[in-house]
């Protein structure tokens, strides 16, 4: 027997969910068969056959998260042990920072007599949701039953999966890692055409910015304390999809024309939402445009992925009262929001960015 274990996806992904399997113990498989689909950070990734044999067994179900390294498939004929192939590109000569075990709950530790465990068990509460107010932190039954009352009244509890299990981990070693600061401002667009596509100018005055501010187009590495600065801007463009977040990346904006930028955004959005986007698609993105506005807001604190340095954030558009020429006029403004690391990045950096973004955007093309 030999076994093909999940393996490196790259990123520095640690696991993967089960999504479908392609095959059923018994099967015969020939060399590059796709065995099994599996879900990791934002992306699902078909997995081929390391080699041509029969099934003897298969390891997990649909749903189950898998470790990098784990079995997902014995194979009947006798050899030595896969240890997995490589899928996706891996290494781009970047340490990463390390993995961040995010902080306890409030309740977690906490002291708790035998009585109150036995009616938190009972009333199904898990104790670390409980908030202790008793004497020294100790959980009383007043909060326990308190704890139950409002559990009543939500749904049943259910692990993320997927998307939402990816965004958490993401969010999670973004907050305990970076330094966020951001810095607002407001766009006069009254002077655009009707039709102008929002997200394009949005990505031409991005890759402007980044020109006259490259400190913002630029990845990190805490654990090396090294930042690294990029010529060509790789711009990550946040797509709200049904199953949550993702972020495919839109090449080299400041050398392609307008119509190829949108030809290439469209067939980045349609992938996204069909799941069916490749997994190099997602990566090595420099900064990120959010375009929140689409769907509400003005302003935001946006959540920066490390390597990344800063986050671009568009608003809704919106009429306002403003002051032109001395004058009180009714325009249409486009808010505007980044937030950058501000380990790395100085508030003057940030600043005459934002300024060189705002002048872009304004321009009557």
């Amino acid at each position: 027997m030999r076994q093909f274990t999940l393996p490196d996806l790259g990123e520095g992904l640690e696991e993967a969910e089960i999504v479908t399997w392609y095959v059923n113990e018994g099967d015969h498989v020939v060399t590059d068969q796709p065995l099994v689909s599996v879900e990791t950070d934002k992306a699902v990734v078909e997995i081929p056959a390391p080699s041509s044999g029969r099934i003897a067994r298969l390891f997990g179900a649909k749903g189950d998260i898998v470790k990098v390294g784990a079995p997902l498939v014995e194979f009947a004929e006798d050899a030595g042990q896969d240890t997995g192939t490589i899928v996706g590109e891996l290494d781009t000569g970047e340490q990463r920072p390390a993995p961040v075990t995010a902080s306890p709950p409030s309740g977690q530790g906490a002291q708790v007599f035998p009585a109150v465990r036995a009616l938190a068990r009972k009333l199904d509460v898990a104790l670390d949701l409980v908030e202790a107010t008793g004497p020294g932190g100790t959980i009383t039954r007043a909060d326990v039953e308190r704890a139950a009352k409002r559990m009543s009244h939500s749904g049943p509890a259910e692990p993320l999966r997927g998307l939402r299990r990816a965004m958490a981990q993401r969010m999670t070693a973004a907050y305990a890692e970076i330094v966020p600061a951001t810095v607002t401002d407001e766009a006069d667009i009254d002077d655009w055409r009707q039709d102008e596509d929002v997200t394009i100018r949005l990505a031409r005055a991005i890759a402007a910015a980044c020109k006259a501010e490259p400190a913002l187009n630029a990845w990190y590495h805490s654990g090396t304390g090294e930042r690294r600065l990029i010529e060509r801007i790789d711009l990550g463009i946040a797509v709200d999809t049904g199953g949550g977040l993702i972020v495919p990346v839109l090449r080299n904006v400041a050398e392609r024309s307008v119509s190829d930028l949108r030809a290439g955004l469209d067939r980045l959005r349609a992938d996204a939402i069909a799941r069916a986007i490749p997994p190099e698609e997602l990566r090595g993105a420099t900064i990120t445009l959010s375009n929140f506005g689409m769907i509400g807001g003005r302003f935001a604190n946006l959540i920066i992925v490390p390597p990344q340095t800063a986050i671009v954030g568009a608003g809704r558009i919106s009429e306002r009262v403003v002051a032109l020429r001395g004058q009180v006029a009714v325009r249409r403004t486009l808010p505007l929001s980044l937030t950058f690391d501000h380990r790395v990045v100085t508030g003057g950096e940030a600043a005459r960015f934002l300024v060189v973004l705002k002048s872009d955007v304004e321009r009557i093309s």
